[in-house]
């Protein structure tokens, strides 16, 4: 801001010039003492100028007693989830209130490394929604699968010296904080030494370990999955998001734990929402309807998705509607059922009435396309021999990406090789390295997924995103990863050796270039066939569910291209358990 700059806002806020917009007669949330007071807001060069006092101004609106809100911040979240490009993601997500979100791009930067990084800064541009990126702390989350990047300490000084990342997202290595390990302790060093802050990720870790991976310089987690493990992480300093995504679902439990006295470490958060939730629940929105509906005052809940993030997030320009911040507003009738009407962001009307009303442009996808690079590859790398009737599954927990080690009794053939038996809820599941053509295949056991026939694959197999399937038999999931690699990404759905549905998703093997309503009909067509021809239970996202079961660095079991891995030990454990 100049001197010219400042001087119009401060004449502006004494009344001594009109503004460019007032808001009038409104009932503004005032998050910072949890009230409501009723006045006007007066705007100037997409900031607010003042509040309460009557203003005049170039264009006046008379909001009726209207309430006027913060635009909701979210501290956490990944575009790619949601299966559309950050165009079209700010398209969904303003219309619900959202102005600001700390996106994690760290699904596209383990596909193409800092290429995928530009390439989301350059559509972040084109959208109304301000979409701020963290740099990934962990390409690859591990070193227990390959992925198509490597990014080191070094790699990270550039990137977060030229401002396209205002930090270290989520550090899902927790073991390499706990246990100091040297690469490790360099990338928290960049981050310390040019004073940005550090996400975090550290799903069941408690006691003294949980107080080492704080001291490493960790601020906030948005893996707790229950009480003890939000107020433990509080009472150490920490922010805890309480997550509302579209299967991984915390926010309810964590509520029960949130009180006046800690309500300001909460903050809601999204992680992994998909098109279809926005669009038919909408996004922090939602959350904070949920919060009501648990009896959290609707003040409070509106706290944790504003203030209690612009402050968590250092975004001292945002988060509350008073002088000299940012004029992102939303505007809605009913406190206790809070539906967005209007969202403002820079004092500009960018969403009425659930439409997205801003300029809307795409960027290239060309940098981020043919992203499937598969080696040799033949049904014969599906076959899994075991050595025993016994064998180690993982096991399905439904509104979690956390999973459990079953061990469940198998049927083999004389060659020892396993046998689906349709009786039983195990099927394979297979991981199939797709970004340096190694012809890596690692193939283990999925409980409780409840495919019955056929076979799905998919290109979202969190965090490296190598291909992941799974199937009743070999030839039709030779069928899906053939087909994946044909369509160069994306979901495909197998019975009887032919694809019965398919949803492409050309920009990385991870979103689609439709719109959000275009991917909706799509992903729904797929969870449609998916429930009622394979069989997949009910209760489970086909996609996003399958898509975790590689995230190896959340507990207990995880499957990689490299071999089953216990999260817990973080050491790869053989699909065979010995007979006793």
């Amino acid at each position: 801001m100049n001197k010219s700059e400042l001087k119009q806002l401060i004449n502006v806020a004494a009344g001594r010039k009109r503004a460019d917009l007032v808001l009038q007669n409104g009932k503004i949330v005032d998050v910072y003492q949890g009230s409501v007071f009723t006045g006007d807001v007066a705007i100037v060069d997409g900031k607010i100028a003042g509040i309460g006092e009557p203003y005049e101004g170039e264009e006046v609106i008379d909001l009726k007693g209207k309430y006027i809100a913060p635009g909701f911040i979210d501290p956490h979240i990944h575009v790619e989830s949601s299966y559309v490009t950050p165009e079209e993601f700010g398209r969904l997500l303003v219309p619900h209130g959202t102005t600001t979100v700390m996106a994690d791009p760290h699904e596209i930067v383990n596909v193409a490394g800092l290429r995928g990084l530009d390439y989301m800064i350059e559509a972040a541009e084109h959208t109304a929604l301000d979409i701020k990126y963290m740099l990934p702390s962990c390409v690859p989350a591990t070193n227990m699968e390959n992925s198509g990047a490597v990014l080191t300490a070094s790699d990270m000084v550039a990137p977060l010296e030229e401002g396209k990342a205002e930090g270290l997202a989520e550090f899902m290595d927790f073991p390499g904080v706990i246990g100091a390990e040297d690469s490790v302790m360099e990338k928290i060093l960049v981050a310390r030494r040019l004073n940005k802050r550090i996400d975090g990720h550290s799903p069941m870790v408690s006691g003294k370990e949980l107080n080492a991976y704080i001291a490493g310089g960790v601020e906030n987690d948005h893996e707790s999955s229950t009480v003890d493990e939000l107020q433990a992480r509080i009472s150490r300093g920490m922010y805890v998001f309480l997550r509302e995504g579209s299967v991984t679902q915390n926010l309810r439990t964590l509520l029960k734990g949130v009180t006046s006295q800690n309500a300001r470490r909460c903050v809601l958060c999204g992680d992994d929402v998909q098109a279809k939730t926005i669009l038919e629940k909408g996004h922090l929105d939602n959350s904070i309807r949920i919060c009501v509906e648990e009896n959290v005052n609707p003040i409070q809940a509106i706290q944790m998705a504003t203030i209690n993030t612009a402050e968590c997030c250092q975004l001292d320009d945002r988060g509350a509607v008073a002088p000299g911040l940012k004029a992102d507003l939303v505007i809605f009738s009913d406190l206790d059922n809070l539906i967005v009407e209007q969202t403002y962001i820079d004092g500009k009307l960018v969403a009425d009435q659930g439409n997205y009303v801003a300029p809307f442009t795409k960027a290239d996808i060309t940098p981020v396309q043919s992203s499937v690079h598969i080696g040799e590859f033949s049904k014969e790398k599906l076959r899994l021999i075991l050595e025993s009737d016994k064998a180690r599954a993982i096991e399905v927990i439904q509104t979690e990406a956390l999973t459990n080690e079953a061990i469940v009794e198998v049927e083999r053939d004389n060659a020892g090789e396993f046998i689906y038996n349709p009786d039983k809820p195990v099927a394979k599941i297979a991981v199939v390295e797709r970004h340096k053509n190694t012809g890596n295949v690692f193939v283990g056991l999925l409980k409780d997924y409840g495919i019955r026939k056929g076979a799905i694959g998919i290109s979202i197999a969190h965090d490296s995103h190598n291909l992941i399937v799974t199937g009743t038999n070999d030839e039709d999931m030779a069928v899906a990863v053939k087909s994946l690699k044909k369509q160069d990404g994306g979901v495909v759905l197998v019975a009887d050796g032919e694809v019965i549905c398919s949803m492409k998703l050309p920009v990385g093997g991870l979103m689609s270039d439709l719109s959000g309503e275009e991917v909706v009909i799509e992903q729904s067509k797929v969870n449609k066939l998916a429930h009622e021809v394979l069989g997949i239970a009910e209760n489970v996202d086909p996609i996003m569910t399958l898509g975790f079961m590689s995230l190896a660095v959340i507990p207990t079991l995880k499957i990689t291209d490299l071999g089953l891995v216990d999260v817990t030990k973080f050491e790869f454990v053989s699909v065979s358990v010995e007979e006793i």
